[in-house]
C-alpha cells in the first residue's frame, strides 16, 4: 500500500512531537501481507482541526507576498516604478503557482535521489481528494492537497523576494523568463535537498523549520547576484534614489508580520504545542530585532527611523524562520536583536563599502539573517539553552551541519542563479534601456501609472 508521510526530522525528534516547516512527501513500499490488518488499522484519519489550521496558514503565507510584500517593495521604489513592482510580484505568484501544480511539486516532495525529487507526481498525478498527507502525530493527518497549497505558497514568496535586488531597471520579460528557470533549477532542488525524507541535507540532519536556507539565503543570494550583473541603477550614488512612500511600505511590513505566522507557525502542520512555540517566537524575535535596529541605527545616525525599524521587523522574521520552532523564546530574542543589529550594518557599511545596488537590501536582510538564523539554530536548539533539542545533541556538531547547509545555499543559489541570469541575458537582455529606466518602467514596461495625477 502507498502512502504519503511527512518527513521534517530523525525519528528521535519525532518522538518528541517535533517537525519542521517544508515538508516531505515520500512512498514506501508495500507492507508484507501479515503485517497489511495491523497497517490497515493504523491507517491515518483527517484531523479536521489540523487541516482548518493549516488551510488558514496557507491564505496567511499568501497574504504575506500579495499584497504584503508587493506593498513593502511598491513603498521603498520611486514613484515612476511602484506599478512595475506590484506588476512583477502579483505576475511572479500568478506563474510559479502553475508551474508548481505541473511540476514543481514533484520536483521537491518525491524521490529520485538526494538533489532532484522525480516527475511521479506531475500535473498532480495521483494527488486526488482522498490521498492524504501524514502530521507529525501517528495516525494524524490533513489533505495532501492541502499541504500541496501551503507548500505552493512557499514557492510563490521566494522568487518574488528576489525583485528587490534589481528593482526599477528590470525588463519586465526577462524576469518572467528567469523566475520560470529560477524556480525549476535553483528552488525546487534546494527544497528537495532540505525538506525531503531523501534530500542530502537532510540526511545530513541539518534543520531549517520553515525556510531560512531554502527561502531567504536562497532568495538573497540570487538577488545579490542579479544586482551585481544587471548593473547599478543610473544616478546610484550619486542622486537621492529615495523611497516614495514609507506609509506603503509601513503597510506592507505589517502584512508580513501577521502573513509570517502562517510561514512560521503553519510550517508545523498541525495545531499543537510546537505549532505555539512556533508563534510566540515569530512574535518575540521580530519585536526584538525591530528594536535592535532601531536603537542601533539612533545611535549611529542620531535618528530612529520607521524604514530602519521596518526593515529591522523583516530581519527578526526572516532569522527566527529556520528556528522557530526549535528553539525557546528566550533563544528567539537573542537571535531576533543579533539579526535587527547585523542586518543594519549589513545595509549600510557592507553595503556602502562595497558598492553593490542592492536596491531594496534583499541581501542584507534575507540573505544575512538567514544565515544568523541558519547558524543560530545550531546553538539555540540545545536544551540547556531552553530549545527542544536533537537526537545525540552536540553544539560543535550541530553547527557545523547548520554551516554546511549554508555554504551548499549560497554556493548553489549563487553559481546556478549567474548561469541563468546570463542565459537570460543572451536570449531577452536583461536590463532596460537607459530612456526607459529614466522615465520609469511603469510607463515604459506596463504603459499605466501607479498615480494619475
Amino acid at each position: 500500500m502507498t502512502f504519503s508521510i511527512w518527513m521534517r526530522r530523525a525519528a528521535p525528534i519525532m518522538a518528541l512531537g517535533l517537525f519542521a516547516a517544508g515538508a516531505a512527501l515520500a512512498q514506501t513500499p508495500a507492507p508484507p501481507a501479515e503485517a497489511a490488518p495491523a497497517a490497515a488499522a493504523a491507517a491515518a484519519t483527517v484531523n479536521k482541526g489540523d487541516t482548518t489550521w493549516m488551510l488558514i496558514s496557507t491564505v496567511l503565507v499568501l497574504l504575506m507576498t500579495v499584497p504584503g510584500l508587493a506593498l513593502f517593495y511598491g513603498g521603498l521604489v520611486r514613484t515612476k516604478n511602484m506599478l512595475s513592482v506590484l506588476t512583477q510580484v502579483l505576475a511572479i505568484v500568478c506563474m510559479v503557482s502553475i508551474i508548481w501544480v505541473i511540476y514543481g511539486y514533484s520536483l521537491a516532495f518525491t524521490s529520485n535521489n538526494a538533489y532532484f525529487g522525480g516527475f511521479s507526481k506531475a500535473f498532480l498525478a495521483g494527488v486526488t481528494v482522498d490521498s492524504l498527507q501524514d502530521t507529525f502525530t501517528k495516525g494524524v493527518a490533513i489533505p495532501e492537497l492541502v499541504f500541496v497549497c501551503f507548500q505552493m505558497t512557499f514557492a510563490c514568496i521566494t522568487p518574488a523576494l528576489i525583485v528587490g535586488g534589481f528593482a526599477e531597471r528590470i525588463r519586465f520579460s526577462a524576469l518572467m523568463l528567469f523566475i520560470a528557470l529560477w524556480v525549476t533549477f535553483v528552488y525546487f532542488p534546494l527544497a528537495h535537498m532540505v525538506w525531503f525524507s531523501e534530500g542530502y541535507l537532510f540526511v545530513l540532519g541539518a534543520l531549517d523549520f520553515a525556510g531560512g536556507t531554502v527561502v531567504h539565503i536562497n532568495a538573497g543570494v540570487a538577488a545579490l547576484v542579479g544586482a551585481l550583473l544587471i548593473g547599478k541603477r543610473i544616478g546610484y550614488g550619486k542622486e537621492l534614489l529615495a523611497p516614495h512612500s514609507l506609509t506603503m511600505t509601513m503597510i506592507g511590513a505589517s502584512l508580513l508580520w501577521v502573513g509570517w505566522f502562517g510561514f512560521n507557525a503553519g510550517s508545523n502542520l498541525e495545531a499543537n504545542g510546537v505549532t505555539a512555540l512556533a508563534m510566540i517566537n515569530t512574535f518575540v524575535a521580530t519585536a526584538a530585532a525591530g528594536l535592535g535596529w532601531l536603537f542601533i541605527e539612533w545611535m549611529v545616525k542620531g535618528k530612529a527611523s520607521l524604514l530602519g525599524t521596518a526593515s529591522g521587523v523583516v530581519a527578526g522574521l526572516v532569522a527566527i524562520t529556520p528556528a522557530a520552532g526549535l528553539v525557546g523564546p528566550m533563544g528567539a530574542i537573542i537571535l531576533g536583536v543579533v539579526a535587527g543589529i547585523v542586518c543594519f550594518f549589513a545595509c549600510s557599511s557592507v553595503k556602502n563599502a562595497l558598492g553593490y545596488d542592492d536596491s531594496l537590501d534583499v541581501f542584507g536582510v534575507h540573505a544575512v539573517g538567514g544565515i544568523i538564523g541558519s547558524i543560530g539554530t545550531g546553538i539555540f536548539v540545545s536544551p540547556a539553552l531552553g530549545g527542544v533539542g536533537v537526537a545525540d545533541y552536540t553544539m560543535g556538531g550541530q553547527v557545523w551541519k547548520q554551516f554546511v547547509a549554508v555554504v551548499i545555499a549560497i554556493l548553489w543559489s549563487g553559481i546556478a542563479s549567474a548561469i541563468l541570469y546570463k542565459v537570460v541575458d543572451v536570449v531577452i537582455g536583461l536590463r532596460v534601456p537607459a530612456e526607459a529606466e529614466r522615465e520609469g518602467l511603469d510607463i515604459a514596461e506596463h504603459g499605466e501609472r501607479a498615480y494619475n495625477y
